[in-house]
């Protein structure tokens, strides 16, 4: 997608990008409030996520037991639901291998962010895309340099300030639109 055409998208669904950025923003702001809970809460639904795709694998295996693979696909079916019950029913257990997860997951999202802000940069409001990719990748290393003893209580805070970031870069994004939107929509007339 072009400059010009990111711009107009951008201007056009203004209010989605408000939307989305407040949100996260509410969203950051129990993770910060709540932090162990918060930390608890992102394990737990990595786990049942891991048990949807393991029951997913199993039943698609049984759908096509003389496949090659069937075997195979059973057991990494039978792993993700190991893997997905540990993580959503011993929420306490595991906090620092989620930890590292989570620091990697940060790094790579800041640095998809800054690149991002750079594919948009001619764009009002790309400073504040690169922010937060720059305070992703910020979080991901204070994880990664806080371990073992900040699993417990700094993901969920983290989280919550990375929820913040993304969350007012793309107001940011949003009111850079409008005020584009708002230009436009007299010179429609």
């Amino acid at each position: 997608m072009r400059v010009a055409e990111t711009k107009a998208l951008i201007s056009e669904k203004w209010g989605w990008f408000l939307a989305l950025g407040i949100g996260l923003i509410i969203a950051g702001i129990a993770a910060i409030a709540f932090p162990l809970v918060s930390t608890i809460a992102a394990k737990i639904m990595l786990g049942w996520l891991f048990l949807i795709g393991g029951a997913l694998l199993v039943f698609h295996a049984f759908q096509a037991p003389q496949w090659s693979g069937f075997l195979w696909e059973l057991i990494i079916g039978a792993l993700y639901l190991i893997v997905g019950g540990y993580l959503a029913f011993f929420p306490l257990t595991g906090l620092l291998t989620l930890a590292v997860v989570l620091a990697a997951l940060f790094i790579a999202e800041g640095i998809f962010e800054i690149v991002m802000a750079y594919r948009v940069s001619p764009h009002e409001g790309w400073f504040w895309l690169l922010l937060s990719g720059i305070a992703a990748i910020a979080v991901g290393v204070l994880i990664a340099l806080g371990l073992p003893g900040s699993a417990t209580w700094a993901l969920g805070l983290l989280v919550g300030i990375n929820l913040l970031f993304s969350g007012w870069s793309y107001i940011f994004l949003a009111l850079a639109g409008k005020s584009e939107h708002d230009k436009a929509v007299p010179a429609a007339r």
